[in-house]
């Protein structure tokens, strides 16, 4: 899986603890996700893009290799 998570959060000049608190869920969760070690569900991944005011798409894209 690849992200442009943390690059859309630093473009919103917000902490991961911020976006954590958007999306109710805890920072270390916002950590693995910018690090790729961590896969969301479908309802983290909308949440997030609702928060960051983009898509899910523009968020996170998945490699069928992986």
């Amino acid at each position: 899986m690849k992200t442009s998570l943390k690059f859309k959060r630093m473009e919103r000049g917000l902490k991961q603890a911020d976006l954590a608190d958007l999306v109710n869920v805890r920072r270390e969760t916002i950590g693995r996700l910018e690090q790729g070690q961590y896969c969301p569900s479908l309802r983290l991944a909308m949440d997030l893009a609702k928060a960051l005011d983009t898509t899910v798409e523009d968020l996170f894209s998945f490699n069928d290799e992986e």
